[in-house]
């Protein structure tokens, strides 16, 4: 296996940013979601799972059934504000790694994009 040697702090600082794509900071989550959607070979998904980090434009998650980096998902967030769940329309699976994956949201309503920014700032450790 070939290892990555790094020189100078400089590189090792360039690397850490490349290596951290996030436009936005994590925070973190436990509540859990409905995903949907549909793999290349046309097979329906629809799992369960649990969100453990989320921003305003993505969240990591912890789920039942296997997705594929770059499949679209419809979600059904329940955050624990006592609504109905939080409908995302569009979203896309941005990396996997066995049961975790994490989901750039894509596609949402403006109420429900508020909403998410409203439970973001009331639980965001600053």
């Amino acid at each position: 296996m070939k290892q990555l040697r790094v020189s100078h702090k400089k590189d090792l600082l360039g690397t850490a940013h490349f290596l951290n794509r996030r436009h936005a900071e994590r925070v973190p989550a436990e509540f859990n979601l409905i995903y949907s959607g549909q793999h290349e070979n046309g097979d329906l998904l629809m799992g369960d799972g649990r969100v453990v980090d989320l921003s305003q434009n993505g969240l990591g998650i912890t789920g039942t059934d296997r997705v594929d980096r770059g499949m679209e998902l419809t979600l059904f967030l329940y955050l624990p504000d006592g609504q109905d769940p939080l409908f995302v329309m569009e979203a896309r699976v941005a990396w996997v790694k066995g049961h975790r994956f994490g989901i750039e949201l894509l596609k949402m309503a403006l109420r429900e994009r508020n909403r998410l920014q409203y439970f973001l700032r009331s639980n965001s450790v600053h």
